[in-house]
């Protein structure tokens, strides 16, 4: 991440592209916000802790946790979204195509993402909570803060979902249906959009289905043994959910030929064959070597 966070920075110099490499870097920021929690998790676990003793050290590592999965879900979604509109409405005008030029669109989604993560702050969120089972944690007491943090974690993973597999049944339907022209651009959106949709659903899905199965669990009040194997596969379940910030890279190769080229130039130039040439640009407009 930190590699591909330099190439953006100092190689394709992001801000001045035209293409989705604003998206993108948002993304690295998204994933470097899972970084910075690591470090403290490690050293959690080597003093044998599930969590942080300190309150506030806790809360703010659900806050940073929270607002890297929202922003990785956002702006995966929205990569797709773009790649849908060039693909299938590739003449129409949109706001989306309009915005993504300027960071206008980024900026708009860290700043919705933001009121949509504070039930972690608020007051009523019990720190790590799938640990224990309280009357908060219950769908029987229903108060602001266990319920609108349930609404926005099922609402930010489900919703999502449907948009990907949207734009992926529409540009798989779209390349089906073309038979002249160049179906080399639609082949690479549709191996994009299945690859965002296959890392989503690896990522995500499964820990939201654990979260449903916990709560109903609590619901029905199941045995402790039973609540405990729920609790042990959300938890198990949920690391999946970080390793969307080791899959990520992925999308940034099968999203741009040239930035794949562009980071084998720089970091693996013994795996590119024939003679090289200087990859660098300004505007992400790379060269192959």
């Amino acid at each position: 991440n930190i590699s591909v966070l330099h190439l953006f920075i100092f190689k394709l110099k992001f801000w001045k592209s035209n293409s989705n490499n604003i998206f993108l870097f948002n993304l690295v920021l998204a994933d470097i916000l899972l970084l910075f929690c690591l470090p403290i998790k490690a050293h959690n676990f080597i003093q044998g802790e599930r969590r942080s003793a300190n309150h506030t050290v806790c809360k703010a590592m659900l806050f940073m946790l929270f607002l890297n999965r929202g922003a990785s879900i956002a702006f995966l979604t929205v990569t797709s979204i773009d790649r849908y509109f060039n693909v299938v409405h590739p003449g129409r005008k949109n706001l989306l195509k309009a915005l993504k030029k300027s960071p206008h669109i980024s900026i708009l989604i860290w700043l919705l993402l933001l009121p949509l993560t504070i039930p972690t702050m608020l007051k009523t969120f019990e720190c790590c909570n799938s640990h224990k089972t309280t009357d908060d944690d219950t769908l029987i007491k229903v108060t602001l803060g266990p319920t609108l943090r349930e609404a926005v974690f099922f609402t930010q993973i489900v919703i999502p979902f449907i948009i990907l597999v949207y734009c992926t049944v529409r540009i798989v339907d779209r390349l089906r249906r073309k038979t002249v022209g160049d179906r080399t651009k639609l082949k690479r959106a549709v191996f994009l959009v299945t690859c965002v949709m296959v890392l989503f659903s690896f990522c995500f899905l499964p820990c939201a289905l654990a979260r449903m199965v916990l709560l109903i669990i609590r619901v029905q009040n199941a045995s402790e043994a039973t609540q405990d194997w729920a609790t042990v596969a959300f938890d198990g379940l949920m690391v999946l959910s970080y390793m969307d910030c080791l899959l990520d890279p992925l999308v940034y190769c099968f999203c741009s030929t040239k930035f794949k080229a562009l980071y084998l130039s720089n970091y693996f130039p013994f795996l590119v064959k024939g003679p090289q040439s200087p990859v660098t640009s300004t505007t992400g407009n790379t060269t192959h070597p």
